[in-house]
C-alpha cells in the first residue's frame, strides 16, 4: 500500500501530470457555472485537485521541493489573481471572476505559501526604531555592491541574454504598477495623495505615450518582440511569478497594506542600481535610445520615487500605525529576499539563452568552413 501510494505521487509530480493539471484549470476557468458545474459533478475536478495537492506538499510541505511543483502552483495563482485586472479582451473570460471554487483554490495555495515564504525569511533581530531601520536599508539598497547577477547582466550578458530578459520582464512590464492602483480606494489624505501621485506618474499622467509600460512596449517592438500581454508566459520562472503574485496577497488585503509599502518602498528604491546594470549591458550592446528608454525613464523617476516613499509615505505610516510598523520593515526584507531570488533565477535563463547562441554561432562557423 506504501509503495502504491508513493508511485502515485511520484506520478503527480511528473511533467506531463502538472502539465495536464495545468491545462485542465485552465480548462475550468473557462466553463459556464464553473461552481453549479463542481457541486453538480465534484468528479470534475478530482485529479486536478489530487495533483495540486501533491504539488503543493512538494513545493512547501514535506516533499522534495521540486521546481516544477513551484511553476504549477505558482503559475494556477497567477491565473487567478490576474482576473483583477481588465485585459481589454472578451467580456465571457471574467465569467468566473468571482467563482467560490476559484477563491477556494487560491485560499488553499496562499494558506502554505504565505506561511512557506515567510519562513524562508531570515530578519536579524532590529533593535532600533522602524524610522531608523527603514532610512538605514533605503541608503543601502540605493546605491549597493553590485552582486554575481548585476555583474553579468552589466559586462557579460549578450544580445540573445538581453532578449530573453526583456521577455521575461514583459509579464509583469506590460502592466507595471496595477497592484498599485488597487490599493487606492478610501478616505484621502497626505499619504494616500502621495500614493495617488506616484501612480500617476506611473501612468503617464494620463497619457498613453508616456505610461511607463508604453515605454517597455516601445522596447520590445524596437527588438522585434511579441510585445502582447502574457505572450511569454511559458519563459517565467517560478520565482518571478512568485514576485507577481505576492504583491497581489499583500495589496489585495488591507490587513497587510503596511507589509505592501515596506515592499513597494524595496522596490521604487532598489531600481535605479538595477536598472543601471541593464542600461548599460543595452549601451554596451549598441542598442538604440528606444530599445533602452525605459531603464533610463525607471533611473530618472524612480530615485524621486524612493524619496517618496521613504519620506512620505512609509515614515508617516510607521507614526500612524506604531504598534504595527514593524510589518513595513518585514515587507521591505521580504520583498527584497524574493527579489534577490528572482533576479538569481532570470539571470541563469540569460546565461542560458547566451549560452545557446554561443554554441549556435561554432556550429554556423564549423558548417561555413
Amino acid at each position: 500500500m506504501r509503495r502504491l501510494i508513493s508511485n502515485k505521487v511520484a506520478d503527480a509530480q511528473s511533467p506531463q501530470y502538472l502539465t495536464k493539471a495545468e491545462n485542465q484549470f485552465a480548462h475550468l476557468m473557462e466553463m459556464d457555472e464553473l461552481d453549479a458545474q463542481v457541486v453538480r459533478n465534484p468528479l470534475l475536478v478530482k485529479e486536478f485537485e489530487n495533483t495540486l495537492a501533491v504539488a503543493l506538499d512538494s513545493a512547501y510541505g514535506n516533499g522534495s521541493g521540486e521546481d516544477r511543483c513551484h511553476l504549477l502552483v505558482q503559475r494556477i495563482l497567477y491565473r487567478i489573481n490576474r482576473l483583477n485586472f481588465f485585459w481589454y479582451d472578451e467580456l465571457s473570460n471574467y465569467k468566473n471572476e468571482r467563482s467560490d471554487y476559484l477563491r477556494g483554490i487560491r485560499n488553499r495555495i496562499e494558506s502554505v505559501w504565505a506561511k512557506w515564504e515567510i519562513s524562508r525569511l531570515i530578519q536579524e533581530p532590529e533593535e532600533s526604531p522602524v524610522s531608523e531601520a527603514l532610512r538605514r536599508r533605503a541608503v543601502a539598497d540605493l546605491a549597493p555592491a553590485p552582486s554575481v547577477e548585476g555583474i553579468y547582466f552589466r559586462d557579460h550578458m549578450g544580445v540573445a541574454g538581453y532578449r530573453k530578459l526583456l521577455e521575461i520582464a514583459s509579464l509583469d512590464g506590460l502592466v507595471e504598477a496595477s497592484q498599485l492602483s488597487r490599493t487606492l480606494g478610501g478616505v484621502g489624505n497626505e499619504i494616500h495623495s502621495m500614493m495617488t501621485r506616484l501612480l500617476v506618474e506611473e501612468y503617464g499622467g494620463g497619457r498613453l505615450s508616456r505610461k511607463h509600460s508604453s515605454f517597455f512596449k516601445l522596447m520590445l517592438e524596437e527588438l522585434n518582440i511579441n510585445s502582447s500581454p502574457e505572450y511569454y508566459f511559458e519563459e517565467v520562472p517560478w520565482e518571478v511569478l512568485a514576485t507577481i503574485n505576492h504583491s497581489f496577497l499583500v495589496s489585495e488585503q488591507k490587513v497587510f497594506y503596511l507589509r505592501y509599502i515596506g515592499g513597494l518602498l524595496y522596490t521604487e528604491t532598489s531600481v535605479p542600481a538595477s536598472f543601471d546594470n541593464y542600461r548599460l549591458a543595452a549601451e554596451r550592446l549598441g542598442m538604440s535610445e528606444k530599445a533602452r528608454g525605459y531603464w533610463n525613464l525607471h533611473i530618472k523617476e524612480d530615485e524621486r520615487h524612493g524619496r517618496w516613499m521613504l519620506n512620505d509615505i512609509a515614515l508617516p505610516l510607521a507614526e500612524m500605525y506604531p504598534k504595527q510598523a514593524s510589518e513595513i520593515v518585514l515587507g521591505y526584507d521580504q520583498q527584497k529576499f524574493m527579489s534577490d531570488r528572482a533576479s538569481k533565477a532570470i539571470a541563469d535563463r540569460v546565461r542560458h539563452a547566451d549560452q545557446a547562441a554561443a554554441t549556435m554561432n561554432e556550429r554556423s562557423f564549423e558548417a561555413a568552413a
